[in-house]
């Protein structure tokens, strides 16, 4: 993905290798904290445990580890390590803690990052078929209808069945032994969960992750959905307005329009890159808060369904 760039006609050359460059250092204490948080959390959702404090301990512990997605994001772009295979060491860790094996999600995101938005060739609109309705939004903000899919691709391709037309032959065996290599360690956990009669897997992983779901659909739906299904990563990307805390826990994907446009700049310079495309712009791309999103979209859906040709919202602001 880092040869791919949105636009050619923003951020000189010069100034593009500047911003590219990557930081062990940087990537070091992103990572540590955002490990050493779940840590925390783990650690006094157990002194906690008997106790009502334990609730809202165990929903800030699901949000970081769901969160951990945007980080297995980012090792996927190598752009949080200067030194490569770091990321993949981290990236493998993620990917088995979301659910979410890393070779068959760098692959789909690649082909995401080629074809934002069109409706016949990126895989996040091929997965869900057809514009939201209601009834098919409201689960999938939940996380029930996510859960499901994540669950049931993963078991799909350990029994040799890949979905997408977008996966070489080299990539689809490789996609099939990293199911089955998931699901194994998986079991396994299970099997020594049973043995010694322990729900730890359960109570400091896997219950926090799905219960909590929602709170990180709330970033990864608001980033393209109901924008415009256009070739132009300025205008149907959108960029979240949120707080500090969040971003650090989002690896900075708030700034989602600027990652599409150039995604090999790392995490951390993505506010600078922001900054910098909305003065060369003259304007903002596509810019809201969470629930502002929210509650504008599911009006919406409550009178009718998504549009299938999406809002152009730059233009609906200027006017």
């Amino acid at each position: 993905m880092d040869d791919f760039v949105g636009r050619k006609d923003l951020i000189p050359p010069k100034r593009l290798r500047q911003l590219t460059r990557r930081s062990d250092l940087r990537g070091s204490l992103q990572t540590l904290s955002h490990f050493g948080a779940i840590i925390l959390t783990g650690v006094i959702l157990y002194f906690t445990r008997a106790s009502w404090w334990c609730v809202p301990i165990f929903v800030v512990h699901g949000m970081l580890i769901n969160y951990l997605f945007a980080a297995q994001h980012e090792f996927n772009h190598y752009t949080v390590f200067a030194t490569r295979w770091i990321n993949d060491v981290f990236n493998r860790i993620t990917g088995f803690l979301v659910l979410y094996p890393r070779s068959q999600e760098r692959w789909y995101h690649y082909i995401h990052h080629r074809h934002t938005q069109n409706w016949q060739r990126d895989p996040e609109l091929l997965s869900r078929g057809e514009p939201y309705t209601l009834a098919t939004y409201v689960p999938y903000l939940l996380g029930v209808t996510y859960w499901w899919g994540r669950v049931r691709r993963m078991c799909n391709d350990a029994c040799g069945r890949v979905a997408g037309d977008y996966y070489t032959d080299a990539q689809r065996r490789h996609i099939v032994l990293e199911a089955r290599a998931h699901l194994a360690g998986y079991a396994l956990i299970g099997v020594a969960s049973v043995y010694f009669a322990s729900d730890a897997a359960w109570f400091y992983w896997l219950a926090p992750l799905l219960a909590t779901k929602i709170l990180h659909q709330l970033q990864n739906i608001a980033e393209h959905t109901g924008l415009v299904h256009v070739p132009d990563t300025v205008i149907n990307t959108r960029t979240i307005k949120t707080s500090a805390l969040m971003r650090w826990m989002a690896w900075n994907m708030q700034f989602h329009a600027a990652h599409h446009t150039y995604p090999a700049v790392p995490f951390w310079q993505l506010p600078k890159l922001h900054a910098e495309m909305v003065a060369r712009l003259g304007f903002e791309p596509p810019t809201t808060g969470y629930l502002q999103f929210q509650w504008r979209f599911i009006a919406a859906l409550c009178k009718a369904p998504e549009p299938a040709s999406g809002v152009n919202e730059i233009a609906s602001t200027n006017n």
